[in-house]
């Protein structure tokens, strides 16, 4: 079983593991950005760890978070699992307890990555918008997709 935990705080100890796990799980994903662009984007993921209303992750037997993700408004706001703890269900496990307990509908996802939509279109959501700009205003389209 993948226990899940909600953090209310988050430490300095949890945000650097959050961020080697955003990095990891990037590299392995987000294969359209170049090194200037994951090293321009790194910072606002301590930003929106502090934005959503809740934030759970899945740490390892050592206490180390392997995957996290954030909710805010219905919505999936950011899900990260580490390189390493990929294609072993943790993503799925946290998707279905977000659907379950914190009534999410939506999540947005680059358009190129297509491991990432793939993901979600198998978990049930559908493409209902599409923009051209994420939400910094980068040129990395986003696919807006809600729950079936």
């Amino acid at each position: 079983m993948i226990d899940i935990e909600i953090l209310n705080n988050i430490d300095k100890e949890d945000m650097d593991n959050i961020l080697v796990v955003w990095e990891s799980s990037v590299r392995a994903t987000h294969t359209f950005l170049n090194e200037e662009d994951i090293i321009s984007i790194k910072p606002k993921v301590k930003e929106g760890a502090y934005y959503v209303s809740k934030f759970v992750c899945v740490r390892d037997d050592e206490g180390i978070i392997q995957a996290f993700m954030g909710v805010h408004d219905g919505k999936i706001e950011m899900l990260f699992v580490s390189a390493e703890c990929r294609c072993k269900g943790v993503g799925k496990r946290l998707v279905e307890y977000a659907i379950s307990s914190l009534n999410i509908n939506y999540v947005d996802v680059n358009e190129q990555n297509e491991q990432g939509v793939g993901f979600y279109k198998h978990m049930g959501f559908d493409i209902f918008k599409r923009s051209e700009l994420d939400e910094q205003g980068n040129p990395f389209p986003i696919f807006h997709m809600k729950l079936k």
